[in-house]
């Protein structure tokens, strides 16, 4: 900045307003100053600015998004806003593993970014976001609504996996199945809730045969698919409760020989690409990635701003999309 400022003939603190935008500057010295930059190759130290300001204006995202595709629109409009705001964005694929995400949190606390955007993976002992609260890391819950200790945004679980059960029920399938995820997941739980209320409303059984644990990911799905068709009376109809998994489910299903929707009918939580390109068109239930990680990004700049405030709990409402695998022409 010395350098700077004698080839502009102006002091460092003009140099620095120039930069910083912090004071109005007269044209021709912005001029100046800005000629003087391209001549002496200045750069920025920006580390040595986030120590001097406390703030790094870099935001950290830890989510699995490379390992599942469901992430990858929400990640999108993160970024985009960060963009809009003038902040860089640090993101780190937790790849749903507790020990990996752990570290991914440290990292990220470590390089000093003014705050955290985290879908926490399945850990029993939740040791990342004991971590994030003993830190007090502005910190901003994605998709797993894990605790109200912190900001978190996602969408509404339980009402919107009734109403898939419910829509298989109004095709006169009695006996349903359902591969629930990861069990220590938020959205795992809270869907499962959904498939026993649903259930219940039409005045059907409890049956715990009907349940598999398909872990959030294709091959468990794929197996819990094949142990569910070996029952004595296998269901008419299944409930996949995420992307990765239902793609498991189809694959079991045809396997097994067996023709979607007239031999097992399909329906699934959360929409993809190639969703409707699947033969039969998949029927599922659409989160709003793009609105989710919007929200979650003002969320954070609203918290990393007003650290004391009380936290929020955003629920959006996902979209039904009604295809051909549930049954429906």
């Amino acid at each position: 900045m010395n350098d700077v400022a004698l080839a502009a003939k102006v002091s460092t603190a003009t140099v620095s307003h120039v930069l910083n935008g912090t004071r109005v500057v007269h044209p021709d010295t912005v001029r100046a100053v800005e000629a003087a930059i391209a001549k002496v190759g200045y750069t920025p130290n920006i580390l040595a600015r986030s120590l001097a300001r406390s703030a790094s204006s870099t935001i950290g995202v830890a989510i699995a998004a490379v390992s599942n595709h469901y992430f990858s629109g929400t990640v999108h409009a993160i970024e985009a806003e960060c963009s809009r705001l003038g902040l860089a964005m640090l993101f780190v694929d937790t790849h749903d593993d507790p020990a990996q995400e752990l570290r991914a949190i440290k990292t990220l606390h470590q390089r000093r970014v003014d705050g955290i955007l985290f879908a926490p993976a399945a850990d029993p002992e939740r040791r990342a976001l004991k971590y994030l609260q003993e830190a007090n890391v502005p910190t901003v819950l994605v998709d797993r609504l894990m605790s109200t200790d912190f900001d978190q945004v996602g969408v509404e679980n339980v009402a919107s996996t009734a109403q898939m059960v419910a829509h298989l029920v109004g095709h006169g399938h009695r006996r349903i199945g359902f591969v629930s995820g990861a069990p220590e997941l938020s959205t795992s739980m809270e869907r499962l809730q959904g498939y026993r209320d649903a259930l219940a409303q039409a005045g059907l059984p409890w049956d715990a045969s009907l349940v598999r644990e398909g872990q959030s990911t294709i091959g468990p799905a794929r197996e819990a698919v094949k142990a569910l068709l070996a029952l004595p009376e296998p269901p008419t109809a299944i409930v996949s409760a995420n992307n990765l998994m239902t793609i498991g489910v189809v694959s079991a299903i045809r396997e097994a020989g067996l023709d979607i929707p007239d031999a097992v009918a399909v329906v699934g939580f959360d929409d993809f690409d190639w969703a409707e390109y699947f033969e039969p068109r998949l029927t599922v239930m659409a989160q709003p990635v793009q609105d989710i990680g919007l929200r979650a990004m003002k969320l954070l700049n609203k918290r990393i701003k007003a650290p004391d405030g009380p936290r929020q709990t955003v629920r959006l409402a996902p979209t039904f999309m009604v295809r051909r695998s549930c049954g429906c022409a």
